[in-house]
């Protein structure tokens, strides 16, 4: 038989009474469990409705800080138009009869955003400047505007041909403002001949005071557009760096991997000798194009289309009505021809 020493005894019995206190607290906590849920959901159904509240403060305020664009400051977008375009703008010509074959506001001078690089790839297209030097991105070419991001940072060196394709291909602000900026002359002197260039075009509805397009008074018509991407079409390199899919820039132990602005350059159901995309707040989305439907060479023009892809749904359904268009003549010159 085993003899318990008194501490051992006191050690059991202080087990028990905390085992009854336990069940005692157990039972008084099953007596509250109840009503304490009912109070800790009252209160989180509370500061989830307040949550959703504050929500929808917060997404009323951003809509309403969003600022428009100047073309819908206007109200062009209300102008309808039989394919329910969701561009304010647009103009869709034959490129070698200039026959006009839809038109919205074409005539409306707006911000162009960087459409504005395709006059800059014509300046230095036509300048016949060496290519293959090296310039070097500075200070100068950050973006003081808009303060828009780019992947070339301050050191960065590349052609100006790289350069080039950078711009007409993925938009890239720095690199067309390097390209202005070791111009002869500077940057100030290329505008001028970027204004000069439109004016002997007979883009007369057409201003620029840079070469990004970062500024919204670069502006323009969708009428002057179209002769803009008519003569930049003329320049096979500035086909063949606008349509490209993508392009891999090697400087230095860089590696930076662009893609095409224009996600339709890499349908292979279209047929597409230039092209170049667009986008400020006071522009909207802006698309132009060079594009060949059922053996037609067309341009095509939207400026301040509502939304990411608006602009290429608008460019989609143009195509669509236009090669039903072209069904239906077929269809009626056959029946004609039968009739005879």
């Amino acid at each position: 038989m085993k003899i318990f020493s008194s501490r051992a005894l006191l050690f059991v019995a202080s087990m028990l009474l905390a085992g009854v206190l336990s069940l005692g607290g157990q039972i008084s906590y099953a007596k509250s469990t109840s009503s304490s849920k009912h109070a800790v959901k009252a209160s989180v159904s509370k500061k989830a409705s307040s949550s959703k509240k504050a929500k929808r403060r917060s997404s009323v305020k951003r809509r309403a800080a969003v600022p428009i664009s100047m073309a819908r400051k206007q109200g062009l977008n209300k102008t309808a138009d039989p394919l329910r375009l969701g561009s304010s703008v647009a103009l869709v010509v034959d490129q070698n009869t200039h026959e006009v074959l839809f038109s919205k506001n074409e005539d409306a001078i707006l911000p162009i955003a960087s459409i504005t690089k395709l006059m800059t790839g014509l300046i230095i297209n036509d300048a016949d400047l060496d290519l293959n030097e090296v310039i070097k991105i500075t200070r100068a070419d950050i973006d003081r505007v808009k303060r828009s991001s780019s992947r070339l940072r301050v050191g960065t060196k590349l052609t100006r041909g790289q350069a080039l394709h950078l711009a007409l291909m993925s938009s890239e602000n720095r690199a067309a403002h390097a390209l202005a900026r070791t111009f002869p002359g500077g940057e100030k002197a290329f505008v001028r001949n970027m204004n000069a260039k439109a004016t002997l075009l007979g883009m007369l509805d057409t201003s620029y005071v840079d070469p990004t397009g970062l500024s919204s008074k670069n502006q323009s018509s969708a009428r002057d557009l179209a002769i803009l991407v008519s003569v930049a079409h003329d320049r096979p390199l500035l086909r063949e760096l606008s349509t490209s899919e993508n392009y891999l820039l090697k400087s230095g132990r860089k590696r930076l991997q662009y893609r095409n602005s224009n996600s339709l350059v890499r349908n292979d159901s279209w047929d597409i000798g230039l092209q170049k995309t667009g986008y400020i707040r006071e522009a909207g989305r802006c698309l132009v194009m060079q594009v060949s439907i059922d053996q037609r060479d067309l341009i095509m023009v939207f400026l301040d289309s509502n939304g990411k892809y608006t602009r290429l749904a608008d460019a989609k359904r143009v195509r669509t009505w236009l090669e039903k268009l072209e069904a239906e003549n077929k269809h009626a010159a056959s029946k004609a021809n039968d009739r005879s």
